[in-house]
């Protein structure tokens, strides 16, 4: 009977904490594995991470769409990114899936919670709009407080230097970093400011009545740049190499029990590793994004500790998940690179500057971007990517990177963590999902009703799951530069641009390593059928249509054009 009263008294606790509305706090890292935190299997320090993850519920089997902005565009919206507009990056392509820009048959869901009363807040990485250049009259449509957020700090463009972010923007006004009133900071670093303006928009809400907070760092994108104090932390923690390391973390991950040893095998890492002078260079880069990471979770500490001291805690919904897997893309990596130069050789820019680029081409102290092998990350005047092997690392022990469809670009970390509606603390969900969810989610727990003039959602709710319940779908489906990809129960269907479908029983492979196709040519066709049919009621379009080959001049070779 005293075993019963529990169970009730307990049961009444749930049932009363999904009658009043959460908070709803969504955090999305950018460019990690699915091996990074601590408790996926990564031996980078994320204790606040961690604790979430013990105290709420792991998704082993989650996913986002292999590239940056494709993900926020799904995120905020619930739709696949080619229906919201974004089905590539930010520019126009003349095509209904590819403009660049969020469109109008979508909503966000801070646009979706206002009319159940919430207030949302957007912090760090917009990346859905091209209108990005501090110059420009265009129309800011597209921008956060257009789109239903009630404040903003952050980047409207998708990456730049963490010590001089360009596009940085309160509201709907570019600022300086280095002449903001608001935010003093003379050792300004974008990835504490994302967390500390997360916190200030936290003690300052309202709490009569709910919030949706989206929270989006660009740790751990390239450029590797961290604080000294943070990178010291790391020093020497990869001197035993890639396949070392990687051993270590599928180790870790088989005794977390966020992989299995029936259906992964670490994916060979690749041949080429660099020459071995250039070692002691590469684990910088590592220690470097191992920081980032740290760092990135010190402040998630200091969000998660903000909701505890304002009472707000136990009623909110936190989910931590990440944009794509681990980005092997070789910026800042070809050719010897410069050493620092003793003293400023370029005219120092003004604090008010507003930085429009990228890459910056200058500190603002007058020192000039450095790149190539060699050059050691870390500092504001370098501009490095860690690389194919380390993204290998990071994706243990999946196939492919940040723009494939494979295992290794979509399989993201899903941290869910609610103390009043989250029965499953500390247990691990193998059900598939995917970030077109979480405003499936937003709305269900919200008790909105979802516009009905609008594109309706793709998603579904994540919340049955979170008191041992399930969730029904068809299938799951992917697009990306003609890289695709189909998931129907344990069965997955996915093909690089220009090749033939391959066939895994994920259940069996998740690492993807034993192609069934040709054993299992029906299921082939079923399943191309399902993809097909989504393509076409999804706005896809065949990569070479979207982006068509260049022809070759007469009488000379034609380059064939690099696709972004």
């Amino acid at each position: 009977m005293k075993r019963l009263l529990i169970f009730l008294s307990s049961f009444l606790v749930v049932q009363s904490s999904f009658s009043a509305p959460p908070n709803i706090l969504y955090i999305l890292a950018d460019d990690m594995g699915y091996s990074d935190v601590g408790c996926y299997g990564g031996e980078i320090d994320t204790p606040n991470l961690d604790a979430l993850a013990k105290g709420g519920l792991r998704f082993t089997q989650f996913y986002n769409t292999a590239r940056c902005c494709p993900t926020r565009a799904a995120l905020l919206t619930g739709l696949y990114p080619h229906q919201a507009g974004i089905g590539h990056m930010m520019e126009d392509r003349k095509l209904a899936g590819y403009t660049g820009n969020l469109n109008k048959n979508c909503v966000t869901i801070a646009e979706a919670l206002k009319p159940a009363g919430y207030k949302s807040y957007v912090v760090g990485k917009w990346h859905v709009t091209n209108v990005t250049h501090p110059k420009t009259d265009a129309d800011k449509f597209n921008w956060p407080l257009q789109r239903g957020f009630e404040r903003f700090y952050g980047t409207i463009h998708g990456a730049g230097s963490f010590f001089d972010p360009n596009t940085l923007t309160r509201d709907n006004q570019y600022i300086s970093p280095f002449t903001d009133p608001e935010y003093p900071a003379d050792d300004y670093y974008y990835t504490d400011a994302i967390s500390d303006h997360a916190s200030r928009f936290v003690r300052e809400h309202d709490k009569s009545k709910p919030f949706f907070l989206y929270v989006a760092y660009t740790a751990a994108h390239w450029p590797m740049h961290a604080k000294e104090k943070d990178i010291a932390k790391y020093k020497g923690r990869y001197a035993a190499g890639y396949e070392a390391v990687r051993k270590a973390r599928y180790e870790k991950m088989l005794k977390e029990g966020v992989i299995s040893a029936g259906s992964t095998t670490n994916w060979p890492l690749p041949s080429d590793l660099g020459e071995k002078e250039f070692w002691e260079w590469d684990q910088r880069n590592m220690e470097v994004f191992a920081a980032m990471v740290d760092s990135m979770d010190q402040g998630i500490g200091r969000i998660v500790q903000t909701l505890k001291e304002s009472g707000q805690y136990e009623n909110t919904l936190i989910c931590f998940l990440q944009d794509n897997g681990g980005c092997a893309e070789n910026i800042g990596r070809v050719g010897k690179g410069a050493p620092r130069a003793e003293t400023p050789s370029l005219p120092p820019l003004g604090k008010d500057y507003l930085q429009p680029d990228m890459i910056p081409k200058q500190t603002r102290d007058g020192f000039p971007m450095r790149q190539g092998k060699g050059v050691m990350a870390g500092a504001g005047d370098t501009y490095i990517g860690y690389g194919e092997a380390w993204a290998t690392v990071s994706n243990t022990p999946f196939r492919k990177h940040k723009h494939w469809t494979h295992e290794g670009g979509i399989s993201t970390p899903l941290i869910a963590h609610w103390p009043a509606g989250i029965t499953r603390q500390g247990q691990l969900e193998s059900t598939p999902g995917h970030l077109i969810d979480l405003m499936a989610t937003a709305v269900d727990l919200s008790k909105t009703t979802y516009p009905a003039n609008v594109k309706p959602m793709e998603g579904r709710s994540l919340a049955p799951l979170f008191t041992g319940g399930k969730i029904e779908r068809e299938a799951i489906y992917w697009e990306h530069e003609g890289n695709r990809a189909a998931r129907l129960g344990d069965w997955k269907l996915v093909a690089e641009h220009s090749k033939p479908w391959e066939l895994y029983n994920i259940a069996q492979d998740r690492s993807e390593q034993h192609d069934l196709s040709q054993q299992e040519p029906g299921r082939v066709q079923q399943m191309a059928a399902l993809y097909d049919a989504y393509a076409a009621r999804a706005n896809v379009e065949p990569w070479d249509k979207v982006i068509p080959k260049q022809k070759p001049k007469a009488g000379k070779k034609g380059k064939k054009k690099k696709e972004p």
